[in-house]
């Protein structure tokens, strides 16, 4: 990544920041939470 120039003002590569790091915490959440009800249903 030493060539990524960051395009765009601020905002939108704050956005950008923030949408990537909600669906990362978003996909380890609903993974642990399938984990926890594949092991222990009920």
């Amino acid at each position: 990544m030493s060539n990524f120039e960051p395009s765009g003002p601020l905002s939108r590569r704050l956005l950008w920041f923030a949408a990537l790091w909600l669906g990362g915490v978003g996909t380890v959440a609903l993974l642990s939470l399938i984990l926890r009800l594949w092991i222990a249903p009920g």
